[in-house]
């Protein structure tokens, strides 16, 4: 039934001009207004996002969007100028000083939207 449509995802914010300068100019992605006030997050490879806000919004408990990287010490230096915050973790997921866990798995690092919705870097494995 769906074999042939390009699916895509979405989530919710609480301030829709917020979502558009973090994932903008924070982030560095392509975002353009969408149909009834949402965003297209244009990610590379074709895919697009949609944000839509939501009054009663409640942020993701679980990771929305994962950003693969290449040096992640970079993309969190950088992002860390740009003003975002990393999550400090104890216990089975504990992450360093900056924010990176480097347990077993790939080396990731969550932060959260203006709207508390969380995100990662992680660095890809070498191939």
């Amino acid at each position: 039934m769906f074999k042939d449509t390009k699916a895509f995802s979405g989530f919710s914010v609480n301030d829709i001009k917020q979502a558009k300068q973090f994932y903008g100019q924070t982030l560095g992605l392509n975002v353009e207004d969408g149909d009834m006030g949402t965003l297209a997050i244009k990610i590379n490879g074709g895919t697009n996002i949609m944000v839509y806000e939501k009054p009663n919004h409640e942020p993701a408990t679980f990771t929305i969007l994962n950003f693969p990287v290449k040096d992640i010490e970079q993309a969190v230096d950088g992002l860390t100028k740009k003003g975002v915050r990393f999550e400090q973790f104890e216990g089975e997921l504990k992450t360093d000083e900056k924010g990176i866990f480097r347990g077993e798995g790939p080396l990731i690092a969550w932060f959260k939207d203006p709207a508390g919705n969380f995100l990662s870097v992680l660095q890809e494995a070498e191939k």
